[in-house]
């Protein structure tokens, strides 16, 4: 089945869902409304005919100046059929949630993850949201085109003078 087909075939299974699907250079995307989420990825992972058993990417995207804020894209592959699908899933700034889809693809626990800690999207009912790439304590999330390139001002990490200990040797080393 080629993705467009998917494609379609998932407008008419969530006509109420599908915001939009586009196609380019051989790749098509299907944004959808963050509230079906789960229902629209079981699907998709069920249906024995698209069969899309693999996850291979989760990640966020932050458009500032769009209605909705952020977008989860989920990179779908079936390895039974050979097919791909792109599903982008539309989440606002004032409301930055999202349901898990670790129950459906377990691969998925590391990059919702990710984004939450980068972008600050919440994905209910994950099993373990902590922070993975920065520091518990860390205020802000890096990855959001409004945050300061230099970071928070007038706040240094209070890991800061330790990491520079680590690595008082690096020019003697030859590490840099």
């Amino acid at each position: 089945m080629e993705p467009l087909e998917i494609a379609n075939k998932l407008r008419d299974k969530f006509p109420l869902d599908v915001a939009d699907i586009t196609s380019f250079r051989d790749q098509v995307f299907v944004s959808v409304k963050r509230e079906r989420i789960t229902d629209i990825c079981r699907y998709l992972n069920e249906d024995q005919d698209i069969r899309m058993d693999y996850l291979a990417d989760v990640c966020g995207v932050d458009y500032p100046e769009k209605k909705f804020r952020f977008e989860v894209i989920y990179n779908l592959y079936s390895l039974k059929h050979r097919h791909r699908l792109i599903v982008k899933a539309l989440v606002p700034e004032d409301n930055p949630y999202i349901d898990s889809v670790v129950p459906i693809w377990s691969g998925a626990n590391w990059h919702e993850r990710e984004a939450c800690d980068m972008y600050g999207i919440v994905f209910n009912g994950h099993p373990d949201l902590r922070r993975i790439l920065m520091p518990e304590d860390w205020e802000g999330f890096p990855q959001r085109k409004d945050y300061p390139l230099k970071g928070p001002e007038g706040r240094e990490y209070k890991g800061f003078e330790e990491t520079k200990e680590l690595h008082t040797h690096d020019n003697e080393w030859n590490i840099r």
